[in-house]
């Protein structure tokens, strides 16, 4: 006899979590997908009128770094930001050095995000990106002091068809 209450407590509890298990069907929720997916970066294609003017004034050990390349412009998507949280630790700004970037870049052959990936010249420590859509982009910069390079990145946002300013 002194199982059954034991026994029922038991049955009780596991009634009351499958009450709680979510239910099979369409959910208004659904945690993103890290997977390239074309859908994810259609809205980047657009032109727009929204424009980012930066410059370099990056200092590492008292040494002033310029550019040393094109500075690329990439949509924030689900996938870019898992593969940028790889690449540089973070999804909002880094500095890393180009060496330790590449050495964590991984291949994937199914991606063709780089289609849509804007690129710029940087000169005298300036570049410009024009007719943007809205939306949220990881700025992405080379820079040197005459040694290895270094990768600057940092997440900005265009709205409302503004320029907006930003120095790495």
């Amino acid at each position: 006899m002194s199982m059954r209450p034991a026994l029922l407590s038991a049955l009780f509890l596991a009634a009351g979590a499958a009450a709680c298990a979510p239910v099979p069907g369409p959910s208004p929720y659904r945690a993103p997908s890290s997977a390239f997916n074309v859908a994810d970066f259609a809205w980047s294609a657009r032109q727009g009128q929204g424009s980012i003017n930066g410059r370099i004034a990056y200092r590492q050990d008292n040494q002033a770094y310029g550019c040393s390349g094109s500075v690329g412009l990439t949509p924030d998507t689900p996938y870019t930001r898992q593969r940028f949280l790889t690449l540089y630790g973070s999804i909002d700004q880094a500095n890393a050095p180009e060496s330790v970037v590449r050495a964590r870049t991984v291949a994937d052959p199914n991606a063709d995000y780089r289609s849509y990936v804007r690129s710029v010249p940087c000169e005298n420590g300036r570049f410009a990106f024009t007719g943007l859509p809205d939306g949220s982009w990881f700025i992405i910069a080379p820079v040197s002091a005459g040694g290895d390079r270094v990768v600057l990145m940092r997440r900005v946002e265009t709205r409302g068809g503004r320029a907006i300013s930003v120095t790495l």
